[in-house]
């Protein structure tokens, strides 16, 4: 049954000329890509990045080699599109708080809220906290922003995102002490003073 095949037997089929077997590949992984997709691009924009991932993908089947998961494939793919949006569309735009995504909002408050039962002002001053350290990632250049991302909040090694974003481990690094110096530069504008913490 096809449901039961393998990415790499689905693939196979794929090349072989039954482009309609792509579906199957699309099925499983649309979720994984949307969601992935959604913590990385604005949530009005995230489908047709999404979709764009999926092209790319049908369109990069015959360079796919299997030493890899397929899901780690179009990971990879799925990163360098929103990579590519935000080098396309919003290079220099501020993005509003409203477009965080759920996983981007909930980290947030995570990052943010110590204790569950804080006083009401303890809960305003974190939500200005929160306004503010979005505006301040809005500030920074996309690809900076997704290395602080993989690296910090889905704590990717530096490795893996170096493989996901294109680039090279060295400049994943650079990439990184400079988006934290330039984030610590920008907080410390706005007052707020945090606990130094090692990379």
């Amino acid at each position: 049954m096809a449901g039961q095949l393998e990415d790499v037997q689905v693939i196979e089929r794929v090349l072989d000329g039954d482009r309609d077997a792509f579906a199957l590949l699309l099925q499983r992984h649309e979720a994984h890509v949307a969601r992935l997709v959604s913590a990385h691009v604005p949530a009005g924009q995230s489908a047709e990045v999404a979709h764009e991932a999926f092209i790319r993908a049908f369109r990069g089947l015959p360079s796919y080699r299997p030493v890899k998961p397929f899901r780690n494939w179009l990971t990879t793919i799925a990163l360098r599109c929103c990579k590519d949006y935000w080098r396309r569309e919003y290079r220099n735009r501020e993005a509003p708080v409203s477009d965080l995504s759920e996983d981007g909002q909930r980290w947030l408050d995570t990052a943010l809220a110590s204790d569950s039962r804080e006083t009401f002002e303890t809960q305003v001053r974190q939500r200005e906290y929160r306004e503010i350290l979005n505006a301040v990632l809005a500030r920074l250049a996309p690809l900076d922003r997704m290395v602080l991302t993989l690296s910090y909040i889905e704590e990717r090694t530096t490795g893996e995102t170096a493989e996901m974003l294109g680039i090279s481990v060295p400049n994943v690094k650079v990439r990184a002490f400079r988006a934290k110096r330039k984030l610590k530069g920008f907080l410390k504008r706005y007052g707020i003073q945090g606990e130094e913490h090692e990379a």
